[in-house]
């Protein structure tokens, strides 16, 4: 029995001997208040500005992979966003029905953030980095903050290389550099999202990241866009970020800043991305709805005073970066939504005060067929020609000038009917530009292929071909020179110039191309 005795005494004094005390110190909050996602929280003296703050909810898992803690109650994470006095209001992520008055909040001194990495390729995740495509986890240890402070001046370069959107006439007369940003912009459902889509598809083969946000869309929408992408194989070099329209106005707040994240590991990298946000007016009404929730004071139609700062240190994260510093580029399409055309209402007048010009599509131009319905005069690029080969700019320059011109001649010449010789050639030249504009969806047009058909249009190569007749003349030359002028279109896309010797075989082309379509106009004629 003694030894027995000794044995365990003996035991305990080994155990207290190696006994190590494993301190850990947490900062932890009570819930004080709880409603439509906004916490208010006290206790979190030293909390930060979006902190990731852990809340242990009273909802018990049923097992089915939602992360836990130590007593099986199922972890709910939330963001400070206002640091008072006495308390921190913070937003919770994701769903908020098990969060209660009284429940715990630990302080977590991480600023939020996503994974991000080449593993986000190809894949469709929400505001929080996590797949919802169903295609198994993503194994990354890279996390980027959601939120970063913008490049400055000196790293930054002048935009010099284009980022061919195949859209004719954005590429012609609206042109975008890798490193801009161009806002699309117009009403509801003419057309914006579809340029997006388009110039994605558009950027294979063209050494281009992207990455698509959708702020409060439906998913089925989304959906249908993942196939078509998968379709024209762009999903092999795109990202999609996605909040859904029945997700809470928390993950519409920061899926933009999650978006530009992940494009920010690319820039590191040295890469060029190109990030779309669709649409950044869904995105400061679910701003609006969080800051008023949280009581902050609000200002013009109900936005809060800091609605420009949310967008302002959101685009100026695109960037073009100098060699010294990687030499990558962030290019952004912020999309705005318009209500009747209207451009001086609050939230577009702030982004196009941010942005480097802006595409704006109109509803006439769409009703009269006329798509992409792009308004080259309301539209703008204030990067210019600087984003364009040398190619485009020796045809581009003569044809904007001549659709501005069409459209104040045809708005004069409809009161007039004794019209000049010359005002008519110019309505039937303008008219034949307004025709190559045109362009179906998911079909984007190689650059070279547009340097060709706009040196015939300005050249007064189709003035003979009728107008209706236009569209099918454009198609039947872009068949002709994928087997007559393969070497041609080749040697326009690597010298990027229209030297004589290739203006000459340029010229032969279009003629051996309407010798063939001689019966055709005579016909008409």
């Amino acid at each position: 029995m003694s030894n027995t005795k000794d044995f365990i005494v003996e035991e305990l004094k080994n155990q207290i001997a190696g006994f190590k005390a494993d301190v850990k110190e947490e900062t932890v909050g009570t819930v004080i208040e709880v409603g439509d996602g906004i916490v208010r929280i006290s206790g979190l003296s030293d909390c930060m500005m979006n902190e990731m703050l852990e809340f242990s909810s009273a909802k018990h898992t049923d097992g089915h992979g939602s992360e836990t803690n130590k007593h099986g109650l199922e972890k709910v994470y939330g963001v400070a966003l206002n640091l008072e006095e006495d308390m921190v209001g913070a937003v919770i992520l994701g769903e908020f029905e098990g969060v209660k008055e009284g429940d715990q909040v630990k302080s977590t001194k991480r600023i939020l953030e996503v994974p991000v990495g080449q593993q986000m390729v190809g894949r469709v995740v929400n505001a929080l980095g996590e797949p919802i495509d169903g295609q198994g986890e993503i194994n990354t240890d890279t996390h980027y903050p959601i939120e970063k402070i913008a490049p400055g001046v000196i790293t930054r370069a002048s935009v010099s290389e284009p980022v061919q959107t195949g859209i004719k006439a954005i590429d012609s007369m609206i042109p975008i550099g890798r490193g801009q940003r161009e806002l699309i912009i117009g009403d509801r459902q003419i057309g914006k999202t579809a340029i997006a889509i388009d110039t994605i598809i558009n950027q294979k083969g063209q050494n281009m990241k992207c990455v698509y946000v959708a702020i409060g869309q439906k998913e089925s929408k989304i959906a249908s866009i993942v196939a078509k992408l998968t379709e024209h194989g762009a999903m092999e070099y795109t990202t999609i970020v996605l909040t859904g329209a029945s997700d809470p106005a928390s993950l519409s707040y920061i899926a933009p800043y999650a978006g530009v994240a992940i494009a920010e590991y690319f820039l590191d990298q040295g890469e060029d991305v190109l990030i779309i946000y669709d649409d950044l007016s869904k995105h400061a009404v679910a701003y609006r709805e969080i800051s008023l929730l949280l009581r902050r004071p609000p200002g013009r139609e109900a936005y809060p005073g800091d609605v420009f700062y949310l967008h302002s240190r959101l685009l100026e994260r695109a960037c073009k970066l100098n060699d010294d510093h990687g030499g990558g580029s962030i290019t952004a399409l912020p999309i705005i939504e318009t209500q009747s055309g209207d451009l001086s209402a609050y939230i577009p007048t702030n982004v196009i005060s941010i942005t480097d010009g802006q595409i704006f599509l109109e509803p006439d131009l769409f009703y009269q067929g006329n798509r992409p319905a792009v308004n080259a005069g309301l539209s703008v690029s204030r990067v210019g020609s600087a984003a364009q080969i040398k190619a485009m700019k020796q045809v581009a320059g003569k044809m904007r000038l001549e659709a501005a011109q069409y459209r104040e001649l045809a708005a004069f010449a409809q009161f007039g009917s004794d019209l000049d010789q010359e005002t008519k050639d110019r309505l039937e030249r303008g008219k034949r530009i307004y025709e190559i504009f045109k362009q179906g969806q998911y079909e984007p047009v190689p650059v070279e292929k547009q340097v060709m058909i706009f040196y015939a249009v300005t050249n007064g190569f189709i003035d003979d071909v009728p107008e209706d007749k236009v569209g099918e003349f454009e198609a039947g030359l872009f068949k002709y020179a994928d087997t007559s002028g393969e070497s041609l279109m080749r040697e326009i896309a690597e010298k990027k110039d229209l030297d004589e010797k290739i203006e000459e075989k340029l010229k032969k082309l279009i003629n051996d191309y309407k010798d063939t379509l001689d019966y055709l106009i005579k016909e008409e004629e």
